[in-house]
């Protein structure tokens, strides 16, 4: 059974309601939702929680608490291993680029999902720029909600959904004082230390965390550091109004060792050609969110937030078939080139729901505003030095100066009608005002002028509308249906295309499509629980780039469509609870597969593509795990196998001569970790990735932070001592 923790509770029977037993004419403020008497770390949402409605969605909820794998280096294809479908790019050191997508979109830092933390945008720019460079470190993370579908409605684009992470706020910290700490050490110099506080006194709660990480990295030329702080302040000014205030700062710097033709990953995937890259970012993200319950049927929320971030890089980025070499000559390396961009972006949403009788039956009325406003000035292919460490420091000034902005203007409204006791419809709509502009130069002409950027500005709306189902066919099973519209705004890429090489479509536009799910979930008892499900995803007016019969120039325009279609299904059951032998001892086994049939539709204009596959979309994703338990001891086992793909859209077989395109091949591996409690404060976690040291890799580069194939990492291990007082 799920439990609910409001805030101030403690973890007890005498204080802790089950969802269930919640009248259908209250409000679950923004909830701490753990499993009750259950070590599973998948649950579903309830239909409302705080102001947001996810009844008729599907929808995921990842409890950290109870995630056994490596949360210290953010392994998404254990922590998500029970969201079917979830393609991860593992390309990273240390899991501090989070890279994931699902039915066939591009997992390029999680940038086809809304990705938030606490409820508000975390991206460089949801709507120009929707890269995540910036994703909290898992062990500060209370849980990841993640939402398909229907989610477009309540939070914006994209067509992947939502991915949202909930930090850890210290909601369990009733002391006026509680600190926790956890230490790890590992394979590769890896060493991470996080150590927080936190406490209640009176109306007054915080908590805090910091969190650092190095290491050398898996592979060469690829050491890393990560520093992240976040801090958070909630006062009561009455039983009915509280005020929070929160922050969060990190940087992290790594050194990027560079793309591999394939002959040279065969031969030792640990190598680096490249040993001058480096990448830095730093983000910082404020918010004050202010909670009022207006009366027992009705609440609000308002959240005003900031995003300021910095990305910087600098490296000798040519393809891996070109050596980065000293010049005889000049006894000295080539310079290399910087690229800087700066996000400032600020934001408000506001959001209110609503219970409300019709005749007998109870419905909910949720709805938000928001505003935002973005902007991103770009400085890029600067001269830089020929040095070897990180150096941002430039030889004159950058060819391309370019500056961006975005505004946004959204309001949305969902009801969920209770048609019966047994079913109901979440009808929703959601408008968008949007304008996108560049301007700036974009190049240095051979005689030394200028290249002018186009001065593009987009301005449109758009509506879009959903509609969800879901009928109880059990009193904890239940049938879901939804079909709802998306869209992807044009790119800041698509609007900087240069006037002595490419012409920009007057006519371009966002790309539009919607998502259909068909399914069925629910539990059986304590001990079994399921959800199967399948899905239509059409993807229309995808942006690329045309060569027009007769003309030597490229044109930026929509070149057509995709679909992908299939299925995801998800089943865990506790074995030994099942024959009624599970009180100290757990025996639970998990599967979550997806089959995904992407392909360029008929429609598509490039007619080398059309009915291909989309690149970058396996067509079967299984991850399967078996964990054993006693008292507070487990031992965990996952089997992740991810089938083959291309990467790119004319699905080239053959790798090319520099490994920037070709067949992505399929692979599998395991990952073992075990974890268990003593002395009432401590807490011992365990574990070896890739265990049997399995060769792979996941993605081609064409550009950052390659080029060519980018290994996986191999067999690594990790131990982790925590602590809580």
């Amino acid at each position: 059974m799920l439990a609910v923790l409001l805030p101030g509770m403690a973890q007890n029977p005498t204080n802790v309601r089950s969802v269930a037993d919640t009248s259908a004419d209250k409000f679950l403020p923004d909830i701490t939702i753990v499993g009750r008497n259950s070590r599973s770390d998948h649950q579903q949402m309830p239909q409302v929680v705080g102001t947001n409605i996810y009844a008729g969605k599907k929808n995921t909820l990842i409890v950290m608490d109870n995630v056994q794998g490596n949360v210290v280096t953010n392994t998404m294809r254990q922590v998500m291993a029970k969201v079917p479908g979830i393609h991860v790019w593992e390309s990273d050191a240390s899991g501090i680029q989070v890279g994931i997508a699902t039915r066939g979109l591009s997992p390029n830092r999680s940038w086809e999902f809304n990705v938030r933390q606490n409820g508000y945008d975390i991206s460089a720019d949801p709507f120009g720029y929707p890269e995540a460079y910036y994703n909290p470190p898992l062990q500060a993370v209370q849980r990841i909600e993640v939402v398909r579908g229907q989610a477009a409605l309540q939070y914006g684009p994209q067509f992947g959904g939502l991915v949202n992470y909930i930090l850890r706020n210290g909601s369990d910290m009733e002391k006026p004082f509680a600190f926790e700490t956890q230490q790890t050490v590992g394979s590769n110099g890896l060493v991470n230390t996080f150590n927080a506080v936190g406490g209640q006194k009176g109306k007054l709660h915080y908590y805090g965390y910091f969190d650092h990480r190095h290491g050398d990295g898996w592979r060469q030329n690829n050491a890393y550091y990560t520093n992240s702080g976040y801090g958070t302040v909630t006062y009561a000014l009455s039983a009915k109004l509280s005020i929070t205030a929160e922050i969060m700062r990190y940087n992290m710097r790594s050194q990027q060792p560079g793309g591999l033709t394939d002959a040279q990953l065969q031969q030792n995937s640990q190598q680096s050609l490249r040993s001058r890259n480096w990448f830095d970012v730093t983000w910082t993200t404020p918010a004050l969110i202010a909670n009022v319950l207006i009366n027992d049927h009705t609440r609000w929320n308002t959240k005003v937030f900031g995003t300021m971030g910095d990305r910087n890089s600098v490296g000798f980025l040519q393809g891996i078939t070109v050596r980065d070499t000293i010049n005889p000559a000049t006894r000295q390396y080539g310079n290399r080139l910087v690229n800087l961009d700066k996000y400032r972006n600020y934001g408000l949403e506001s959001r209110i729901i609503t219970n409300y009788k019709v005749g007998k039956a109870t419905h909910t009325l949720s709805s938000g505003l928001r505003l935002y406003t973005g902007q991103t000035g770009r400085q890029a292919d600067g001269l830089g030095s020929t040095g070897t460490q990180y150096d941002v420091s430039i030889i004159g000034t950058y060819p391309r100066d370019i500056n961006f902005t975005s505004h946004n203007v959204a309001a949305f409204v969902e009801n969920v009608v209770h048609l019966s006791d047994k079913l109901l419809l979440t009808p929703g709509l959601r408008y968008e005002w949007l304008s996108g502009a560049a301007s700036g130069q974009n190049g240095i002409s051979t005689s030394g002028q200028p290249i002018l950027l186009q001065n593009i500005t987009r301005q449109r709306s758009i509506v879009l509308a959903g509609l969800g189902a879901e009928y109880q066919v059990s009193s904890s099973t239940a049938l879901y249906a939804n079909a709802s519209q998306a869209y992807r705004p044009i790119q800041f890429a698509n609007l900087q295309a240069p006037p002595t090489t490419d012409v920009v479509d007057p006519n371009l536009k966002d790309a539009k499509g919607y998502n259909i799910d068909l399914g069925y979930r629910g539990k059986i008892k304590s001990f079994f629980q399921f959800d199967v499900s399948l899905y239509y995803l059409q993807y229309n007016d995808r942006v690329g780039t045309l060569t027009p019969t007769g003309t030597n120039y490229r044109l930026v325009t929509n070149v057509g469509a995709s679909t992908s279609k299939g299925f995801e299904g998800f089943a865990e059951i506790n074995l030994l609870k099942a024959v009624g032998k599970g009180k100290v001892a757990d025996l639970m086994l998990f599967t979550a597969y997806a089959y995904n049939h992407a392909r360029y539709s008929g429609n598509h204009k490039v007619a080398a593509t059309k009915g291909k596959k989309v690149e970058n979309a396996p067509e079967h994703i299984l991850r399967s795990g078996i964990t054993g338990g006693y008292k507070s001891l487990l031992l965990t086992v996952q089997w992740s196998k991810v089938g083959q793909t291309y990467a790119d859209a004319n699905n080239t077989q053959l790798p090319s001569a520099n490994g920037q395109v070709g067949l992505i091949p399929g692979y599998a591996v395991t990952d073992l970790s075990a974890a268990g409690k003593f002395g009432g404060h401590y807490e011992l976690r365990a574990g070896v990735n890739n265990l049997f040291d399995v060769t792979y890799f996941t993605r081609r580069a064409g550009g950052y932070p390659g080029p060519g194939a980018l290994p996986a990492d191999g067999r690594t291990f990790f131990v982790t001592l925590g602590a809580r007082f």
